[in-house]
């Protein structure tokens, strides 16, 4: 036991640990802050959406309906009479313009000729891959609008140069009249109700889209619309918000792993990807920034329940329009749920107090329902592995996984960015990857150690074996090479109770100890085997088989092995001289000297 230990203290000594490996778990964060680590690998799984409706927008040519116009003239009359309002032109027209744009029906009447216009309206959202054949989880909200909401954007979108013609037209019709802003706002404002209620929308289509970069490049000007196809959609917030999509002919696209509900607690810290619109829909930043997904972060608030028992999530963790349909993540990188909604203020602009989150649980339910089963390609698994090298300063190590990425999914738009810094950063020799050949000089080290300490052993071991019992009486001197020679008959007559005779000395080369085996003491293969057998040479000599070893042993060899026992006080025979008479296979009878 103690040698045991002490191997055990010299292997431990001899092999230190080794250094940490290059690859490590895909999910292992190395020492970087968790959002640098986090935005790094969901980036290339979140994608910017779009829906658009397109159609043409009719709307009728409008006048004045004159008897309910002179009417409402009256009334300003007395109005002006009364001092309730002053009598110059705009104080007059202003007051005017309000009554029509308060019941605008009563005062227009729709005429010839329609006016029609091509019109396309949408949004943008933001959608994540779930599985590597391209299956995208998005908003409700963000594929498709109820009837009042689409009417309004069309109405925004293709009405506004109609409004601003019929506007000038009114105004034209009160002679002297010099329209400031005020007054044009209030005359549009007429217009801008009346067209859209009497609005209509023919051959109307819907498509959605995913923007995907090109092969080669980034999320830049080389980035394309893909058409994407409806699977399923939900009740948009306060309902089950959740929309699948899928685009068709992708494969090997980088994922997002889904977690639980259970992941994240009150007070833990919540990370939104996405693409905020103000960022969106600003000019002043280039495509190539624009398209890069945002993330923010903020404790989780609470856990709130709508009145229809949908469960939501209360968030700090600032959102914008656009965000919406974004993954939501924990600090292990796993989603926990999906940005749906938040705040606005009374002029409709987003607020950082709070936004909402729609649960995993129910992201699982809903894509369980059309049987999608959330999967991670080679792409995401390599495109982690080779970010934590990156991440550690291992570029050597990273260099090859980033290329097996690129090779993968040629569309990658984050890739191609890495590989040429990790370049850099080895021609500028900043590369920390662990050596190969010093882990195989560990091994080396090891296994030279391991082989002395089992050698040693095996010393240790032998040298504490029982040594084996000598013979009683010295070997026989050799024979000559020309074989065995059988005993000779007078042995077996030898008369009992010889006197003692003294061993004769020991035969030269060693022969008393390749002997040992001959008396009936067997060699390595067992009782009755002996080296003799073989034609074992002993110096010069050459020893007979296992006859003369077999018989001559037996009758005189040591009890335990089967010779027969001497009586107590007698003599053994004398061989002494006997023996040395032996040559060629002849044998001289020994003269009677007893004592």
């Amino acid at each position: 036991m103690k040698i045991a230990a002490a191997a055990a203290v010299v292997m431990a000594v001899a092999l230190p640990a080794s250094p940490a490996m290059a690859d490590g778990s895909p999910d292992e964060r190395p020492d970087v802050p968790v959002g640098t680590w986090l935005a790094a690998r969901t980036q290339p799984a979140v994608q910017m959406t779009s829906f658009t409706y397109t159609g043409t927008v009719a709307v009728p040519t409008s006048t004045i309906n004159q008897t309910a116009f002179q009417e409402l003239v009256q009334q300003a009359t007395a109005t002006v009479a009364s001092g309730k309002i002053s009598s110059d032109e705009r104080s007059i027209a202003k007051w005017l313009f309000q009554r029509i744009a308060a019941d605008v029906d009563t005062y227009l009447t729709s005429t010839t000729p329609e006016r029609t216009v091509e019109a396309e309206v949408g949004g943008l959202c933001t959608g994540w891959w779930v599985t590597p054949d391209g299956y995208m989880v998005t908003g409700a909200h963000c594929v498709q609008v109820g009837e009042t909401e689409l009417s309004q954007l069309f109405a925004k979108q293709a009405l506004t140069k109609f409004n601003e013609q019929d506007a000038k037209e009114i105004i034209s019709g009160l002679q002297g009249l010099e329209a400031d802003e005020e007054i044009l706002k209030l005359a549009q404002q007429i217009y801008i109700t009346f067209n859209t209620n009497h609005m209509t929308i023919r051959g109307l289509k819907q498509s959605l889209s995913v923007l995907q970069s090109l092969p080669g490049g980034g999320v830049d000007k080389t980035a394309k619309s893909v058409p994407a196809e409806l699977v399923s959609v939900g009740e948009s917030y306060p309902g089950k918000d959740f929309a699948l999509l899928k685009v068709n002919g992708q494969q090997n696209l980088p994922t997002v792993p889904l977690g639980e509900d259970a992941d994240v607690r009150t007070g833990d810290t919540l990370y939104i990807s996405g693409f905020p619109g103000l960022v969106t829909n600003t000019p002043f930043f280039s495509l190539e920034s624009r398209l890069e997904p945002a993330l923010t972060e903020g404790p989780y608030n609470a856990k709130r329940s709508t009145q229809t028992g949908v469960p939501y999530i209360q968030t700090q963790a600032p959102s914008y329009h656009g965000n919406s349909g974004g993954p939501v993540f924990s600090k292990d990188g796993k989603v926990i749920g999906m940005l749906i909604a938040g705040t606005v203020s009374e002029t409709g602009e987003s607020s950082e107090s709070e936004s909402f989150v729609l649960p995993v649980s129910i992201i699982k339910e809903k894509l369980g329902e059309k049987n999608v089963k959330p999967a991670q390609a080679l792409t995401t698994t390599r495109y982690n592995e080779a970010l934590n090298d990156y991440f550690r300063h291992y570029y050597e190590d990273a260099l090859p996984k980033f290329r097996e990425v690129q090779a993968l999914f040629p569309n990658h738009p984050y890739v191609a960015k890495y590989i040429s810094d990790s370049q850099q950063a080895i021609s500028a020799g900043k590369d920390e990857s662990p050596k190969p050949i010093l882990m195989w000089v560990l091994i080396a080290a090891g296994v030279i150690v391991a082989i002395v300490v089992i050698l040693v052993l095996v010393k240790v071991l032998r040298g504490r074996r029982r040594p084996q019992p000598q013979p009683a009486y010295p070997s026989p001197a050799p024979v000559g090479a020309y074989g065995a020679v059988a005993p000779p008959p007078w042995q077996q007559q030898l008369p009992p109770g010889q006197g003692h005779v003294s061993p004769p000395a020991q035969p030269a080369h060693g022969a008393h100890g390749a002997h040992g085996g001959a008396y009936g003491q067997g060699g390595p293969g067992g009782y009755g085997s002996s080296p003799y057998g073989s034609g074992q040479q002993n110096g010069n000599l050459q020893y007979g088989g296992d006859q003369y070893g077999g018989q001559y042993g037996g009758q005189y060899g040591p009890p335990q092995h089967g010779g027969p026992q001497q009586p107590q006080g007698q003599a053994q025979p004398p061989l002494g001289d006997r023996t040395r008479n032996v040559r060629y296979g002849q044998f001289s009878p020994p003269p009677n000297d007893q004592h």
